[in-house]
């Protein structure tokens, strides 16, 4: 009989715990083989066409963003932050490690969710996990920051994300982004704030090493 698809065993026989290469102070459950964990996941729960195990990697753009909330802690500090596709969690976690006053990480996997709980658990913070695509709706109220780490690969992604930002800006909260040149990356929209050269990348990426920006939302002119 098939196990559930979310079952905490199924990270633990796919991943290794281990540190984070731009930003060590975090541990991630992690995959060296994505083709593996990928069929491992379908053989677990029964079923083919799952999407990609997202959470297992430490992306670029997740890395650099995560790197650049420990190095700003002010950007976090005593607010009510919200981490949209946040695949293992990383970006959350920093949030948490860096002051937020209360993490909520959104994915539509609902494995990824058992991931974030997981690797916020060993690294001891807190961080609310919750499978649902939120894109479509208005931020909670009260949210003072909204996180997107590579959101930018797909063309509807892209505008749903940007339509969510817009829309969390309005009702007063900060937005950040992070992306190393995706194609759908609307950089008209955008104010760069930092960069960061994320070594590690070969297995999810083209290269070793992805130059990623940290950006903002530009402000409407007028």
């Amino acid at each position: 009989m098939a196990q559930d698809v979310s079952s905490p065993r199924l990270i633990a026989a796919g991943t290794r715990l281990g540190p984070v290469p731009l930003v060590p102070e975090i541990g991630l459950h992690q995959a060296s083989d994505p083709i593996s964990l990928w069929q491992r996941t379908e053989d677990t729960s029964g079923r083919t066409g799952l999407d990609p195990p997202f959470w297992a990697f430490a992306w670029a753009a997740g890395q650099a963003l995560a790197r650049y909330l420990l190095d700003h802690p002010e950007t976090v500090r005593g607010r009510d932050v919200i981490d949209i596709a946040s695949g293992s969690g990383l970006v959350a976690i920093a949030a948490a490690m860096a002051g937020a006053a209360a993490v909520t990480a959104y994915d539509v996997d609902p494995l990824a969710t058992v991931a974030i709980e997981a690797n916020a658990a060993a690294n001891a913070v807190t961080v609310r996990a919750v499978c649902a695509d939120v894109l479509d709706d208005l931020p909670p109220p009260g949210t003072g920051l909204v996180l997107a780490a590579d959101a930018f690969y797909q063309r509807d992604l892209a505008s749903r994300v940007m339509r969510f930002a817009r829309r969390a800006h309005a009702c007063g909260a900060a937005v950040l982004a992070a992306d190393f040149g995706r194609a759908y990356l609307p950089r008209d929209r955008l104010t760069p704030l930092a960069a960061y050269d994320v070594p590690g990348q070969r297995i999810t990426e083209d290269t070793d090493i992805k130059h990623t920006t940290i950006w903002t939302l530009a402000e409407r002119p007028g």
